[in-house]
């Protein structure tokens, strides 16, 4: 398969690429680094990505990034980095890549476990991960010529607590490679409008 992986750099997209790298190719794509640049925050750069790539058999989308904060001090700009970012940036590549991908190819986005165990300051991350998830279960219903889409949502990372350790307490974080698997059931799987939860 030919697998395009946004935010391949990453502590996730690096664990992706060891799990589906042994089977398929994979075209790293990176803000900025990897084969390919893309700004998932703009369309016309989503869509010159996908001029570039040409047809695909599936999408991996681990990136994007929300604003950690109090409740009281959020505003309209604090939210609007999850909302453009890790929400829109993800569905903008599945309304946009469904045009340019094969027959039969998947998405696979990537929300988290705040969707539905919340914590103190994650009130953005929390809407943006259900709201993805949402988004998943819906388009699956109407995704075109046989397309999938599914959601991996995974715990806190072992390799990412050194920088959430102070949000996430009493939490088990799972290793990267255990997260990646979720991703390999969606795109090597047949199932459609699941959430896959690495918890």
């Amino acid at each position: 398969m030919k697998i395009i992986l946004i935010g391949a750099s990453g502590t996730l997209g690096k664990a992706v690429e060891a799990e589906l790298g042994q089977r398929h190719e994979i075209i790293r794509v990176g803000r900025n680094s990897g084969d390919l640049r893309v700004d998932i925050t703009d369309s016309a750069s989503i869509r010159a990505l996908f001029e570039q790539t040409g047809g695909f058999d599936a999408l991996v989308s681990a990136a994007g990034k929300v604003h950690f904060g109090q409740l009281d001090e959020m505003g309209e700009e604090e939210m609007a980095v999850g909302l453009k970012d890790k929400l829109m940036g993800q569905v903008n590549l599945v309304l946009i890549g469904s045009r340019y991908a094969n027959d039969g190819a998947s998405f696979t986005l990537t929300s988290g476990i705040l969707s539905e165990q919340p914590i103190v300051l994650g009130s953005s991350a929390s809407l943006v991960n259900g709201a993805l998830e949402g988004f998943a279960r819906s388009a699956a219903l109407e995704l075109p010529r046989g397309q999938r889409i599914n959601v991996v949502s995974p715990n806190v990372l072992v390799e990412s607590m050194e920088s959430y350790a102070p949000f996430f307490r009493g939490f088990k974080p799972v290793p990267a490679a255990d997260a990646a698997l979720g991703f390999a059931r969606s795109v090597e799987g047949a199932q459609t409008g699941q959430v896959y939860k690495i918890w």
